[in-house]
């Protein structure tokens, strides 16, 4: 048998091996990293604090620097769903959809009190709130909130998701 046709036996799952413990700690520690800096946002934006959305993406802030700068307008490209705005009942089942065509990892952000709250509608047409709809991972609050706090929370959602296990990562991977 020639040296290259020899296959080295793989240990049993039950050992305990520090070394593979450690590759694994630091595989995930790397697609954490990956993923924190490689957010693809889809804006699903519909009131006033669309003209906020558009100066976060501007030169002063410049959101490119914290690896979200290309907003996806298909939820199928995106993992990141930035809710911009007051959500009514009728718009409720389409930003569920939305939510639901997204890939996985996914996380979302409330932007501005409207997204957060219902802001200052109370009425019967304005959702109070999306987290009645989709799940929220952070919230902006303002309205409209400033570029600043829309940066905060972006960096807050990059902690949030660096500390996270990543199921991608296995002992066999």
């Amino acid at each position: 048998m020639h040296a290259r046709n020899r296959t080295i036996p793989i240990a049993a799952s039950s050992t305990h091996n520090p070394a593979l413990e450690y590759m694994t700690t630091k595989k995930d520690e790397f697609v954490g990293w990956a993923r924190k800096f490689s957010l693809f946002p889809y804006p699903f934006v519909t009131a006033c604090c669309a003209m906020e959305f558009m100066a976060v993406s501007s030169t002063p802030y410049d959101t490119d620097r914290f690896g979200a700068a290309l907003p996806r307008f298909s939820p199928r490209q995106s993992d990141l769903l930035m809710v911009v705005g007051t959500v009514t009942h009728k718009q409720a089942p389409i930003l569920r959809k939305v939510y639901e065509q997204m890939c996985e990892p996914k996380w979302v952000m409330a932007f501005g009190a409207c997204a957060t709250s219902g802001g200052f509608y109370q009425n019967y047409a304005a959702v109070a709130g999306i987290d009645r709809i989709v799940p929220v991972d952070v919230y902006v609050p303002g309205c409209p909130p400033r570029p600043e706090t829309v940066i905060d929370a972006i960096m807050q959602l990059q902690d949030r998701i660096a500390r996270q296990p990543h199921p991608i990562v296995t002992r066999d991977f």
